[in-house]
């Protein structure tokens, strides 16, 4: 029987886990986690057309929440959008799949060594498989040009209800300070809520002090009263601008990787639930498991989507390069005046070729000069 060794517990070895645990009953696995749950202290969301119907039935048990609809709100604009909207929070994920995988499941165990084949861990021990897949953090690499979405957000409890049915996912009204700004709100019952401070940004440091005032502001603005902090999270992910991805799979020695390791996400929004279940699914599918089989498959799918998500760099490029950062929200105000099918498209990473040709219409919200030389550079220089 082959054997795998998935080396990280977070949201993309955890749904191949499943996939694998749903369709290849053949496969052994052991996933191996260096803290003592799954999952971290993450709330991973996604929209409707973002999963196929197949998608939707893997990730179904770990959904926490779903609202009918979503908004987002601009200096100039306001929109709701009557599109469904999912949040899968960590709690509900560890205790999902540690149910599930018994003895598959290895807690607290740090590795000190990867290959290919082969994890060394901080006590010694070695575990040994067919191939080990990676999906263990962010890989430090000049391969690839990135910037930031930084966050801190705060599940709170208020005094009163905060009338808030539906996610209000972007609201760019907030102070724009070095960058793209925006306060992402989920509504989890009628008096409590995640408030999360994001920011595109240059750098990835997240002033957590700052943000959380920043939280406190926003809920005085609404007239919304904390009573309690229940939970807080924070975090940085990777925004790419381009780079060379041949050398970046070259860099990884060997081992295959996937989710943010491998560089499966949505290279504008970060999102990375998505490229998670299309990689389960793909990964699910393989015949042959030995580790140069699997690194060569996954990187040459990481490869297409790269191909694939070109205009998607692009667009990340005249976001950060064109033009004031102070000045970015623009960028996002003039996408969401777009059709409602055009949004969903871009969100799943689908953009067709009029979608692009029209996002490009018309005088941009950044100086042409600039925005030229972003769509002509790889982000790196």
């Amino acid at each position: 029987m082959t054997k795998l060794i998935l080396l990280g517990g977070g949201l993309a070895n955890g749904l191949l886990a499943l996939e694998l645990m749903r369709s290849r009953p053949d496969i052994d696995f052991t996933l191996v986690e260096a803290e003592s749950a799954l999952g971290g202290n993450h709330t991973w969301s996604f929209h409707h057309d973002d999963l196929t119907d197949a998608g939707h039935a893997l990730v179904r048990p770990l959904v926490s929440h779903r609202w009918t609809g979503q908004s987002v709100r601009f200096p100039n604009i306001r929109r709701d959008l009557p599109v469904p909207y999912y949040s899968i929070a960590a709690e509900r994920f560890a205790a999902h799949l540690t149910s599930l995988l018994g003895h598959r499941l290895r807690l607290n165990s740090r590795a000190a060594q990867v290959g290919p084949k082969h994890v060394l861990l901080d006590g010694g021990e070695r575990l040994e498989a067919d191939a080990v897949i990676r999906a263990d953090g962010i890989p430090r690499t000049e391969a690839v040009a990135i910037r930031f979405q930084t966050f801190v957000g705060q599940e709170l409890r208020f005094a009163r209800p905060h009338g808030l049915t539906n996610p209000i996912i972007m609201d760019a009204t907030t102070p724009q300070e070095g960058g793209y700004r925006f306060t992402y709100v989920l509504p989890l019952s009628a008096d409590t809520a995640l408030v999360e401070d994001t920011a595109y940004e240059d750098g990835g440091w997240v002033d957590r002090p700052a943000l959380e005032r920043r939280i406190a502001d926003y809920c005085r603005a609404q007239g919304w009263e904390p009573v309690e902090t229940l939970r807080e999270e924070h975090g940085v992910l990777p925004i790419t601008l381009g780079g060379d991805i041949d050398r970046f799979w070259r860099e990884t020695g060997g081992v295959p990787s996937i989710g943010l390791r491998g560089n499966f996400f949505h290279p504008v929004t970060g999102y990375s639930l998505p490229d998670a279940v299309r990689v389960a699914d793909f990964v699910a599918k393989q015949r042959d498991f030995s580790a140069p089989a699997l690194h060569e498959a996954i990187a040459s799918y990481s490869k297409e989507l790269w191909r694939e998500r070109s205009f998607l760099r692009a667009l990340n490029r005249m976001l950060f390069l064109a033009g004031h950062a102070d000045r970015r929200w623009q960028v996002m105000e003039r996408f969401y005046r777009l059709p409602g099918d055009l949004i969903a498209r871009f969100y799943a990473a689908e953009l067709i070729v009029s979608d692009k040709l029209r996002l490009l219409a018309g005088k941009p919200p950044v100086p042409i000069l600039g925005a030229m030389k972003a769509l002509l550079s790889d982000g790196r220089a």
